[in-house]
């Protein structure tokens, strides 16, 4: 589901298709993608999921498989927070 998520932004924000996008794909030098660019789909994928994501994790993000790794990790930090 994330994954899904973060494509579907990418694509709409980096006017990339869905066939250029994979986990190893490095978003500046292969997509294009500068800071404003990240922080827009970034931005999306924490609203649609609901979830917050720690500026200082987002400095290390290279490539999709990054940014899918910290949204993951957000969405399991948020989920814990539920049931306690």
């Amino acid at each position: 589901m994330e994954y899904e998520v973060l494509k579907r932004y990418i694509e709409k924000v980096l006017h990339v298709y869905s066939k250029e996008i994979s986990v190893s794909v490095e978003f500046a030098t292969e997509l294009g993608a500068d800071s404003i660019d990240m922080a827009q789909i970034l931005g999306c994928v924490e609203d649609e999921l609901g979830i917050k994501l720690d500026i200082k994790d987002m400095s290390g993000i290279v490539t999709v498989g990054d940014a899918l790794k910290i949204i993951k990790q957000a969405r399991l930090a948020m989920a814990e927070k539920k049931e306690t």
